[in-house]
């Protein structure tokens, strides 16, 4: 059988050009408000889930 060496790998650097950097981060910025808009919409479900179970407790 033949044994599998584990190699560390250290990048120093990379090459890109500023313009497809910029690019980049738009897409990204881009693409995270769906994910916003569901986590938000998760966060708001257990809020009123628990959150209703919590008036029990309040004194008013």
């Amino acid at each position: 059988m033949k044994e599998e060496q584990e190699h560390n790998v250290a990048i120093k650097d990379f090459n890109m050009p500023f313009s497809s950097m910029v690019i980049f981060m738009v897409k990204w910025a881009i693409a995270s408000i769906p994910a916003i808009i569901i986590l938000w919409i998760l966060f708001m479900l257990l809020i009123s889930i628990f959150g209703s179970g919590l008036t029990i407790f309040s004194i008013i």
